[in-house]
């Protein structure tokens, strides 16, 4: 049977009726690819259980971190922040043989390719304002009005970056270097945690969130960079959607108070084959 690029995104493991959902992942060929679009958890002896599970069972595991990974709670041993949080994660990742938005990018030759599957690790920036709001001082304060803040306020530090806006700026500008030096002519599936544009966020229940999903500097990359399709998770909004002909996936699971009441956590998502 030919092989099939799956994904899903914040599986957060912590929970046991998630934990027992991802031991029931299971390729449909020896050929089939998975990419981990972030939020797999936040202490790092559950993350590296998690992928050591999922690579022992598909031939390739693309990650991207989520802002649960960036996280430093104080229940984990790893007590390490920001940047260098990420290279340990990446450095568990290559121990893993699981390819992370550090490696040369993939290229998937299965049905639907040839294309380059590029892992992306892009921050926010706070840009995108809740409504009312033009700048990101007013929107955390609108946000610290209503009581609608990230947990990461607290607990994703940007450590050496005084914030983590001036973190997003630098990842967006490594990010774009190494799109821009991609195979020439072929297409690419862009993956990050966070949404590329603002459009998926606008169906938020508390829009003030929005904030703390993405930033406007990567509005057009799905058109700049020739997406055939973007896959990506944080809102735990699972859906298909469609921008200037392109196919965006937000593929996350979610928490069990989430899902149980849909019926069940579902399957992986296939992106390739259409």
């Amino acid at each position: 049977m030919p092989g099939s690029l799956f994904a899903i995104s914040d599986v957060h493991v912590a929970y046991a009726e998630n934990r027992d959902h991802v031991d029931t992942l299971r390729p449909e060929s020896a050929e089939d690819w998975l990419i981990l679009a972030g939020d797999v958890a936040e202490r790092f002896t559950d993350v590296a259980r998690a992928l050591h599970t999922l690579r022992s069972r598909f031939e390739k595991v693309i990650w991207v971190p989520g802002n649960h990974e960036l996280w430093t709670p104080k229940t984990d041993p790893v007590q390490s922040r920001g940047e260098e949080r990420y290279r340990q994660l990446v450095e568990l990742c290559r121990r893993l043989d699981v390819l992370t938005p550090e490696d040369p990018y993939a290229v998937w030759e299965g049905e639907g390719g040839p294309v380059v599957i590029a892992p992306l690790f892009v921050l926010y920036d706070y840009s995108f304002h809740p409504p009312g709001t033009t700048t990101k001082e007013a929107g955390l304060a609108y946000a610290y009005e209503t009581g609608v803040v990230c947990a990461d306020e607290v607990l994703l530090h940007p450590d050496p970056y005084l914030t983590r806006d001036e973190w997003c700026a630098a990842r967006v500008k490594e990010s774009e270097r190494r799109l821009e030096a991609r195979p020439d002519g072929l297409p690419t599936i862009l993956v990050n945690h966070f949404p590329l544009t603002r459009t998926p966020t606008r169906v938020l229940r508390y829009p003030e969130f929005a904030q703390w999903c993405g930033t406007e500097r990567t509005a057009d990359w799905h058109r700049r960079f020739n997406a055939k399709a973007v896959v990506y998770g944080h809102l735990h909004i699972p859906r298909t959607t469609w921008e200037d002909g392109v196919r965006f996936e937000e593929v996350s699971l979610g928490y069990p108070r989430e899902w149980q009441p849909r019926g069940g956590p579902g399957g992986l998502r296939r992106i390739l084959p259409v």
